[in-house]
């Protein structure tokens, strides 16, 4: 399909076009309508003839040439307009869904690595600030990283057409030989493992709690019913639930989802996904992921808000899990 901005743009240069050429035009038939009956003191004789006929056919001759300079102009306009639009990137919002960075450019935004706001599977988070003065977070993948390519590659496909408010936006990458790195807005609160396990984090209020759990379930849900095919995420834990500055939550880290066509499908890996404590025992026993999965890992979170206890505690030489907690705390 002929992208529509273009075809604007060379209906634009044509009506320009026109409208020069009938300009043109009457210009000649003003010139060439002028009667020399009027006046006297031009030759009417013979020798006058040569000169009527030449000045009409200089007139034409003149505008020949414009018309075809005119012509000439709007083609090469709609040529560079066609070479800006099939080139987005020269086009150059710095904040662009799918712009790709150079390593120059992730060293000039994260001022040679200087801060670092996070670190995880995938590698380090590093505080950037981009040229037009927004704070975004860099994630450098690590060498020796679990996560690998594939799971970048997928976060940045699912990314760049999956926006919802609960929702961590991807602003960019950059995939510059053995340099990976994954640009997202900025969160100012970090992550909600961070206030609840972290010690002297600040203590989150009942109503903060309630909040982000509301706002974690609109992104599952979203993911799952709002997106087709629909998403599994497969990692829900509390440090992929991030903070931003007015305490609303929003999901992240992505590296790990898949997606599947109906309620009823699964997805089987041979690979392991998710974190210990929020995985459903059902994908450790079959390896069948479906959106019960994320439902069961977002129901452990449900139960860290309400508790304050981690997924897994260790007592004396083993973990006891926050649901077994639950069960043997009502007896």
């Amino acid at each position: 399909m002929e992208n529509v901005p273009q075809k604007c743009s060379y209906i634009a240069v044509t009506a320009v076009f026109l409208h020069h050429n009938n300009a043109i035009t009457n210009i000649v038939k003003t010139l060439t309508s002028f009667s020399v009956s009027d006046n006297p003191d031009i030759c009417t004789s013979g020798s006058c003839k040569k000169k009527k006929f030449v000045v009409p056919l200089i007139a034409s001759i003149s505008s020949l040439i414009i018309v075809i300079l005119l012509i000439s102009l709007g083609f090469w306009t709609f040529k560079r307009l066609e070479v800006a639009h099939s080139n987005p990137k020269k086009r150059g919002s710095f904040v662009s869904k799918h712009l790709a960075f150079s390593y120059s450019e992730i060293l000039n935004i994260t001022d040679n690595f200087k801060t670092i706001i996070g670190e995880g599977g995938f590698g380090k988070v590093y505080l950037g600030v981009l040229q037009n003065h927004t704070q975004v977070a860099v994630k450098i993948l690590s060498p020796s990283s679990m996560q690998g390519y594939k799971e970048f590659q997928s976060e940045v496909q699912l990314l760049s057409v999956v926006h919802h408010r609960n929702l961590v936006s991807l602003i960019g990458y950059c995939n510059e030989g053995e340099i990976k790195a994954l640009i997202y807005e900025y969160m100012a609160n970090g992550n909600l493992h961070q206030h609840l396990f972290v010690e002297n984090s600040n203590i989150l209020t009942w109503n903060e709690r309630l909040n982000i759990a509301v706002d974690a379930g609109h992104g599952l849900d979203y993911l799952h019913n709002g997106c087709k095919p629909p998403i599994m995420h497969r990692d829900l834990k509390p440090s992929n639930i991030l903070l931003d500055e007015n305490m609303d939550a929003k999901i992240a880290d992505f590296g790990l989802s898949r997606t599947f066509t109906n309620d009823d499908d699964s997805h089987v890996s041979t690979r392991p996904a998710g974190t210990f404590g929020y995985v459903d025992p059902k994908l450790q026993r079959f390896g069948k992921a479906t959106k019960k999965t994320d439902i069961y890992s977002f129901g452990i979170i449900l139960f860290e808000l309400i508790t304050g206890r981690k997924a897994l505690v260790k007592v004396s030489n083993e973990y006891i899990h926050i649901l077994q907690w639950v069960i043997y705390s009502h007896y």
